[in-house]
């Protein structure tokens, strides 16, 4: 039987950690811009060259950064989990209840960031940070089978199989594809209003059944789970032999992604008579591939922290980073603005590559304003407030 301890060590602010959020939801914000902010609406281009420079700025920037900036964001939210709970084990608190209440906040978050963006993350964040909570006084043997097996993807395995015992069976549909006619006639045609109702009443449920449908749910509380485990085991700080393990992760990283991508790239294609197949099996190759992808980045920047002069300007990118929320939730309300109807309508003007420069200097914005910000406050607007409110009622 597994008891519980804590960890009886000090949990210091973890500088990398700051910075690889700062990376992820810089990242993210880069993909929504030139997505249009989930609007998917985009001018023809004005010129052949114009046609393949967007075409590039489009499939770089997805194959670089889509999927593997969320995933970095995602374990950084089990580490987090892991460090608050951990500091409150240490005073005699239990911090379940208390996390409880703090996903019930984000929720709060996630509505009002609907009410301006369609594609909000966190309502879903907070959902499988739920899902979480019995996990963080399990032992590690217990977190780490379960994030493997959720790594496995087992609802594609489950589909895959059923395609290949009937070829006749198609992908799982729970509806989602219904949700955005409403949302598309909000954003392009209506009024900040209409993008509103419309985000709470289609935005909310096409999120999570576009979740389930392409494997998101399961991924999402799988990285968190790889987050409580690192928080664990301290592969954040420089001690001990964790160096040598980010370099080994590094290796059978890449060694994975070099194995995977021809897969990912022929798999699908060589299935398409089996739709079911085809389709849980590029989702399935797209997880695996992304995970690769993101370990390499996590190692990689924390390898270059601490072993190299790069530390001296990565850990420029930390203040960006501890207002990752403020940032967040700034660019629902800025990138609405100036993609959507309701605001500058430029959805009608901006192709990817133009879409891209936008958000590189909105990024840009946002970094000086952090950096200003937190000369004379603690934290970031929306994280003092999630703060404040997550400890109310306490003496």
């Amino acid at each position: 039987m597994y008891n519980y301890s804590h960890s009886g060590k000090p949990n210091t602010r973890i500088d990398v950690a700051d910075i690889l959020r700062g990376i992820a939801i810089g990242g993210i914000i880069l993909i929504h811009f030139i997505e249009h902010m989930n609007f998917y609406s985009f001018p023809e281009a004005t010129s052949a060259f114009w046609a393949k420079m967007n075409q590039a700025v489009w499939d770089s920037t997805f194959f670089l950064l889509a999927g593997k900036m969320y995933a970095i964001f995602a374990m950084l939210f089990g580490l987090s989990f892991y460090i608050q709970h951990d500091n409150q084990a240490q005073k005699g608190i239990d911090f379940r209840p208390r996390f409880a209440w703090r996903m019930v906040l984000l929720m709060l978050f996630g509505l009002f960031d609907l009410l301006f963006y369609n594609g909000d993350i966190l309502f879903l964040y907070a959902v499988c940070g739920f899902l979480i909570i019995p996990f963080i006084r399990a032992s590690d043997k217990v977190i780490l089978i379960a994030a493997s097996l959720l790594l496995l993807q087992p609802v594609e395995i489950f589909y895959i199989i059923k395609g290949m015992m009937d070829p006749s069976a198609l992908p799982m549909d729970l509806g989602s594809g219904a949700c955005w006619g409403p949302l598309y006639q909000a954003t392009g045609n209506g009024s900040i209003l209409d993008v509103a109702a419309a985000g709470i009443r289609y935005g909310l449920p096409v999120n999570f059944l576009w979740a389930i449908e392409n494997g998101r749910m399961t991924q999402t509380v799988c990285f968190f789970l790889f987050g409580i485990l690192l928080g664990r085991k301290r592969l954040f700080y420089n001690e001990g032999n964790n160096l040598v393990i980010w370099k080994n992760i590094f290796v059978i990283a890449l060694s994975g992604f070099i194995l995977i991508l021809p897969i990912y790239y022929l798999a699908p294609k060589a299935t398409q008579s089996l739709p079911c197949v085809s389709h849980s099996l590029e989702v399935m190759l797209n997880m695996w591939k992304n995970f690769c992808m993101m370990l390499m980045i996590v190692s990689g920047v924390t390898l270059a922290y601490y072993k190299t002069s790069a530390k001296n300007w990565l850990i420029k990118i930390a203040p960006y980073g501890k207002m990752s929320l403020t940032n967040y939730l700034s660019q629902s309300i800025i990138g609405g603005m100036i993609f959507y109807n309701w605001g500058f309508g430029l959805f009608r003007h901006c192709g990817h590559t133009a879409s891209f420069l936008m958000g590189a200097g909105f990024i840009v914005i946002q970094f000086l304003f952090c950096r200003w910000w937190l000369k004379n406050h603690k934290r970031g607007p929306f994280e003092e407030l999630w703060s404040k409110a997550t400890w109310l009622g306490k003496h």
